[in-house]
């Protein structure tokens, strides 16, 4: 039995829920240990709103006015009220009075991840490959990664992960683009296509993205444009590789029926994304802060500004101890012969790193 290398996984992720005030937040996480996140993901659960993403490579623009981008194709913006004010010990703490991210009595979720404290490694243009620069955490399969686009196609960028990496999602800063995500499971040849993170489209084969190359284990690599190496914008990634035990980027074929597909992920999960890529349908995430118990119901759809939907008159899927069950039967979980792919990262392993197995949810 193949045993984990992370024991306690809320040293590189963890979700959090809390209640705006309108003034100084500071929210802490809660876990088994302490997590000094460097990319936050924040959504308003109650009321419309755009999701946020913060990160410690952009942070700050000079003015104490954090950066953020949203799920949509605008470009990278700040505001006077500042959002994310600090990246703490074990959370974050927010000041702003706005409805996405900490207006008076709204509430919030959080999801967080560790990569390396801000501090990048940086590289200078070369040819077709960009100048830019990334921060990694191999242990956790996690790394921010930026650059400078070229225009020129096979130009390639490091990310530091020493691991061919399995999902990136990527987002232009200063032009109006979608956000491009590769997914090792997307297709057969995911290297020629893509999906659109704010956008409900299936997969579409395009060449100007990957250029039509697989990702290495040093380097990611990116056509002439559509928003991954247009000539002089800045770009953004958020890339992941599989670490056994912790996280899991794979696919499912739905069957239709209530009694749906197991998804082995090798850990009780912590947070569930999924999308249908073979045609129009939405994505969406759970988590196990929103809904500590099975049955799942409480999902934030990623593509809109829409509220939470509850849904508790379904039992969309179960989080267990080694993997995901799917029950829904609707086309944008589990429609009979169709294509989804997934990622999750884990609550606690199946295993431990001691062969220790863990209790069933």
């Amino acid at each position: 039995m193949a045993y984990t290398t992370i024991d306690d996984p809320s040293k590189y992720f963890q979700t959090v829920t809390y209640t705006g005030n309108s003034s100084d937040n500071s929210i802490t996480n809660g876990g088994n240990s302490d997590l000094q996140p460097d990319w936050v993901w924040v959504k308003n659960r109650g009321a419309s709103a755009e999701h946020l993403l913060f990160d410690t490579s952009r942070g700050f623009d000079g003015q104490d006015d954090s950066l953020y981008l949203e799920v949509n194709t605008d470009v990278e913006s700040h505001d006077n009220d500042h959002h994310l004010k600090s990246y703490d010990t074990d959370g974050f703490t927010m000041q702003a009075d706005d409805a996405r991210s900490n207006e008076n009595s709204n509430t919030y979720v959080a999801w967080q991840w560790k990569a390396n404290g801000g501090s990048r490694t940086t590289y200078s243009e070369s040819g077709d490959n960009p100048a830019g620069g990334y921060q990694a955490n191999t242990t956790a399969g996690f790394s921010i990664v930026d650059w400078t686009g070229t225009g020129g196609a096979g130009g390639t960028a490091a990310h530091g992960l020493g691991a061919v990496p399995h999902v990136i999602i990527t987002k232009t800063r200063n032009a109006a683009n979608a956000w491009n995500v590769y997914h090792h499971k997307n297709t057969s040849a995911p290297e020629t296509d893509h999906l659109v993170l704010n956008s409900t489209a299936a997969t579409t084969d395009t060449l100007n993205r990957w250029n039509d190359t697989k990702p290495t284990s040093t380097n990611l690599v990116f056509g002439d444009g559509g928003g991954v190496n247009s000539n002089d914008q800045t770009q953004i990634a958020y890339v992941f590789t599989e670490i056994q035990g912790f996280s899991k980027f794979g696919a499912y074929t739905g069957n239709g029926n209530n009694n749906g597909p197991f998804l082995y992920t090798g850990f009780k999960p912590a947070m569930f994304f999924r999308k249908r890529t073979d045609s129009t349908n939405g994505w969406n995430i759970w988590d196990n802060k929103r809904a500590p118990f099975n049955e799942m119901h409480a999902s934030s759809a990623i593509h809109t500004t829409a509220v939470e939907d509850a849904n508790t008159g379904y039992n969309d899927v179960d989080f267990l101890s080694n993997g995901i069950k799917i029950h829904d039967t609707g086309d944008s979980h589990n429609g009979n012969g169709f294509s989804y792919v997934y990622w999750a990262w884990a609550e606690s392993p199946f295993v431990s790193s001691k062969g220790v197995p863990t209790t069933a949810r």
